[in-house]
């Protein structure tokens, strides 16, 4: 049966809209990332405390965020002391005192199941960027792999799945998640990964296969926090975290993925060798 004619109209325009509207944040992200980008390798880069104070400073923002979505705003007690407890965390770990870091951050059972939870996926993702940034190698290298893994997973995820569209992913969860843009992410990683692998100094054989694998790996993890993230999200009825970062949210929304890629990469990394990049574990 077709459609009637004034069905047809009013259809159309609604298609047109929905389509122009999938690109409506790209300039913002664009934008943003402009900022983002460079001052975040650059605290890569120089290490020491400025790559320290991003790190603590990213985990209070979003223990800040987490503590929000469920009603605790930095107006109040709670949600204060949340994000002072995650920057307790990276701060010892900093000082050296992993094992204190970890009492710190089991310590926020205190807070309530739903707060701690966040505090340990937080703290467990903050931990790990420290640890592979001091103390494995080439630590610079090591997080540049891990970040633009993740970061080039979610680019080509927004791309590919907004330019092919197709099945969703998880409708229930993120409807705005397609298939097309999984498998285009997980593919960006991938080149991405072949090709951090093989540049960076002291490349061993088999580069370039294990940059493929790993990346892979990373992105894979990444896809699973921005799916867990998402979940939590609709389960507390919010469609961002935060609203710092323009055209993305919050910062729950941006690193997401490195909550699960962060920790596995520095579980890895004690299978390596000599401290040696993660992307090598296996090798003796």
């Amino acid at each position: 049966m077709q459609d009637q004619p004034e069905n047809r109209s009013r259809a159309a325009p609604a298609a047109a809209a929905g389509k122009s509207g999938n690109w409506k944040d790209l300039r913002a992200r664009v934008l943003s990332a402009a900022v983002l980008v460079p001052c975040v390798a650059l605290c890569v880069w120089y290490g020491g405390l400025l790559y320290g104070a991003l790190i603590v400073g990213a985990m209070a923002g979003m223990a800040m965020e987490w503590a929000r979505m469920f009603g605790f705003g930095l107006e109040t007690r709670r949600g204060q002391l949340c994000m002072a407890w995650a920057a307790c965390v990276g701060i010892a770990a900093l000082a050296g005192h992993w094992g204190g870091a970890l009492l710190v951050m089991a310590a926020a059972i205190v807070l309530g199941p739903a707060l701690w939870a966040g505090q340990v996926a937080i703290g467990c993702a903050g931990l790990s960027l420290l640890w592979l940034r001091y103390m494995s190698e080439p630590g610079a290298g090591v997080v540049l792999f891990l970040v633009a893994c993740v970061a080039l997973s979610d680019t080509g995820a927004y791309m590919t799945g907004r330019l092919f569209g197709g099945p969703k992913l998880a409708p229930r969860i993120s409807p705005a998640k397609t298939w097309s843009g999984s498998i285009g992410g997980l593919g960006c990683a991938v080149l991405g990964g072949m090709l951090i692998a093989a540049l960076l100094p002291g490349a061993l054989p088999g580069a370039l296969w294990r940059g493929a694998v790993f990346g892979a790996l990373v992105a894979i993890a990444a896809q699973a926090g921005d799916l867990a993230e998402s979940a939590l999200k609709r389960a507390r009825g919010v469609k961002d975290s935060g609203t710092i970062l323009p055209g993305h949210g919050g910062l729950l929304d941006r690193f997401d993925g490195l909550l699960v890629a962060a920790p596995m990469a520095a579980l890895l990394s004690l299978g390596a060798a000599g401290g040696a990049a993660f992307w090598y574990v296996g090798l003796r």
